[in-house]
């Protein structure tokens, strides 16, 4: 693997980072702008998959990169839940849900597939901080 020599650089932020501004853009709409708290709280999750990525590329090691790679699969997850709810209150239709959904697991096995090769890499540092 080649090495890593920015944040901007690793696939999954840049992954994230379309999912993001594609939960911006629904939430930006309709009904869905005076739903303060799902809005809010879905916007600071996607944001958080990125910033998580970006934070644990400074970290020193893999094993911390790993450590900030596992918030930002949880946040990843937190999106997804929030999906549903967006569905059941009828802010997103099912192909704006599929479509989501679908990028979500994108940036999902993207990360967990950095996460095993560098759990892998035993310690061994492999990006340039």
């Amino acid at each position: 693997m080649a090495r890593i020599e920015r944040f901007e650089d690793i696939e999954a932020w840049k992954e994230a980072g379309g999912l993001s501004r594609e939960i911006y853009r629904v939430t930006g709409q309709g009904t869905f702008t005076k739903d303060f708290g799902l809005r809010d709280q879905w916007q600071r999750a996607s944001v958080s998959i990125m910033a998580n990525i970006a934070e644990g590329f400074d970290g020193g090691s893999n094993r911390e990169f790993v450590k900030f790679l596992g918030y930002a699969l949880r946040s990843t997850t937190e999106v997804q839940s929030h999906l549903y709810v967006a569905s059941d209150q009828g802010y997103i239709d099912k192909r704006e849900f599929k479509s989501l959904y679908e990028l979500s697991v994108k940036v999902k096995n993207i990360i967990s597939g950095f996460l095993r090769y560098l759990r892998s890499r035993s310690g061994t540092l492999t990006v340039a901080p």
